[in-house]
């Protein structure tokens, strides 16, 4: 019984007999059981509110005096209002300086923590603090930091340079905004690095070393090749989270100064609980589904090429 069996868990399905696969389906129901109040919630709060907003997208929302339909109104509001516009170009350059500034802290540092011989548990750990601190305790921190008489300003000071007005100054906003999420977000990335990096065999750094081959070799000619699908992976993960920022803008900022840091994200929570226009917002909504459901199927693709 047990050969037979395990002859049918090989065969293909189109092969496999009406009554073994009645036997499979029994065996594993309540297995299948289990998953059932999984799906119900994920449908509930996942698949529910997509479906309700995409028909929201198309009324003007009233608690009141109730729904009342607009048809394509609150889309062409959207797309006509300037601020709109601004958004999208706060969130591209948000997404550029995620990218230019901290897409590679993780990376170099997985490298480098791999290449340590000592203190490399001491390393992880530290690295990975910041992960961890609450965003109460992150901004308050940050927000000191860059306070024009803060540790950071005392020591440009101390050098002879001006001042820089890292919150309140445009230019230098949105730049500060990213250095602050780097310095907290890069150690989930590092470790996923790192587990990346310790899997590439061994034997292939040893051969690399007795040819004589020195650590930015071995880098270049081994470990970025190896981790080359990981970092595009990556990449498209972190071009959909930087698309949905919000929460730093508005915490520290409000979208300020001057719109600077106000990110397409943002401005949907605005029209939503500001100016409580549901139906736009919905709509904004519904656009940015669309792109980063075409990111998500994307993403879909490269893990099955992976695998």
């Amino acid at each position: 019984m047990n050969q037979s069996a395990a002859l049918h868990d090989h065969l293909p399905a189109e092969f496999e007999s009406k009554p073994y696969k009645q036997n499979r389906w029994k065996k594993n129901f309540w297995g299948f059981m289990f998953l059932v109040p999984a799906i119900i919630i994920f449908i509930m709060f996942m698949w529910v509110p997509i479906f309700k907003g995409f028909l929201y997208s198309f009324y003007t929302v009233d608690f009141v005096k109730g729904n009342t339909f607009v048809g394509m109104d609150n889309y062409a509001r959207a797309l006509t209002d300037p601020d709109v516009l601004i958004a999208v170009k706060n969130t591209l350059y948000y997404m550029l300086l995620c990218l230019v500034i901290g897409f590679w802290v993780p990376i170099a540092f997985a490298i480098a923590i791999s290449e340590l011989r000592k203190f490399g548990g001491f390393v992880r750990v530290a690295a990975y603090l910041p992960y961890v601190m609450p965003a109460v305790v992150l901004y308050g921190l940050w927000r000191w930091l860059y306070d024009p008489v803060g540790p950071i300003n005392a020591l440009i000071g101390s050098t002879g340079a001006d001042q820089i007005a890292f919150l309140t100054d445009t230019r230098w906003s949105m730049i500060s905004l990213v250095f602050m999420e780097t310095w907290q977000q890069f150690g989930s990335g590092m470790l996923i690095y790192l587990a990346a990096v310790l899997s590439i065999p061994r034997d292939w750094y040893e051969a690399a070393e007795i040819d004589g081959a020195g650590v930015w070799a071995r880098i270049r000619h081994i470990t970025l090749p190896s981790l080359r699908n990981l970092i595009l992976l990556m990449l498209i993960l972190q071009i959909i989270a930087t698309s949905q920022g919000y929460q730093s803008q508005m915490a520290l900022l409000d979208g300020g100064p001057n719109n600077a840091t106000l990110t397409y994200a943002l401005l949907i929570v605005k029209y939503a609980f500001t100016r409580l226009d549901y139906g736009t917002a919905t709509a904004l909504g519904m656009l940015m589904f669309v792109v980063l459901g075409g990111l998500g199927i994307l993403q879909f693709k490269l893990n099955k090429e992976d695998d």
